[in-house]
């Protein structure tokens, strides 16, 4: 599973082991805990990556072959592409545009992925659940 997180300042990736059934379960029992409104509904994401990543093509190729609805790859401009996915949206504001995206696609898929957005946010550590 990719966990996406966006902030008002921020957006961030995670590939972790758990599945979202998981962390929305747990998500949902903190937000009743402290006593929070928590909206949990099915959305669609996506971000940029720029097009001179070394591994891009094995991306564009996982995608090909997995065949998901998922996944969408377009080109935004010369110099991007965009990664558009389908998952569930999880926050506690649902007029805001922080909160947290989760999105199962194949274990390849999913690692490309990962470690495309690393390489492009020049990103060097990894965490993992």
């Amino acid at each position: 599973m990719l966990k996406l997180t966006y902030t008002e300042t921020a957006f961030h990736i995670e590939h972790l082991s758990q599945s979202p059934e998981q962390l929305v379960a747990l998500r949902v029992k903190l937000a009743m805990r402290m006593g929070q409104t928590m909206v949990v509904e099915p959305s669609s994401a996506s971000f940029l990556l720029p097009v001179n990543v070394s591994t891009l093509s094995m991306l564009e190729a996982a995608v090909r072959q997995q065949r998901s609805e998922a996944i969408a790859l377009c080109v935004a401009d010369t110099e991007t592409i965009e990664v558009s996915l389908t998952g569930t949206w999880i926050t506690v504001d649902p007029e805001g545009e922080s909160g947290i995206f989760l999105t199962v696609l194949g274990d390849r898929t999913e690692s490309l992925l990962y470690h495309l957005w690393q390489q492009a946010s020049g990103n060097t550590s990894v965490i993992r659940d």
